[in-house]
């Protein structure tokens, strides 16, 4: 979490300068994203998998069973194996190491906005 800031400032840097994109809000912990899911509806959801209050993981349980068709993107440092098969397994579309935004992230976006799925080409086959 000691990224978390400049991270966001990141994120919000490359995601605004794309045309067509908008971010619509930013949640500080899990418990708020759901929250703020409920009340935006937006899109893409691009969440961390360590969120404060309720974990990213948690959240995307959460956010599927609500909203089926909501797009759910992970954007983490986290590169577990097991971490990227639960990410999957409760319904994300999308997981992009950090590292790797930069390069993937919009790409990502655009992927699972027409229901693909997307993996960081950083991570090894060893998460299947």
């Amino acid at each position: 979490m000691d990224d978390f800031e400049p991270s966001l400032k990141r994120l919000r840097l490359l995601l605004r300068k794309e045309p067509g994109f908008q971010i619509v809000g930013e949640a500080a912990d899990g418990q708020q994203a759901v929250t703020l899911a409920a009340e935006l509806f937006p899109h893409v959801v691009i969440l961390e998998v360590a969120l404060p209050n309720l974990n990213g993981l948690e959240v995307t349980r959460q956010l599927r069973s609500e909203f089926p068709e909501l797009k759910i993107l992970f954007l983490t440092g986290n590169q577990f194996p097991q971490v990227v098969r639960e990410a999957f397994h409760v319904g994300a579309n999308g997981y992009v190491i950090k590292s790797d935004a930069s390069s993937e992230l919009l790409t990502a976006v655009r992927a699972v906005l027409q229901g693909q799925r997307y993996v960081s080409k950083s991570l090894s086959a060893g998460w299947r």
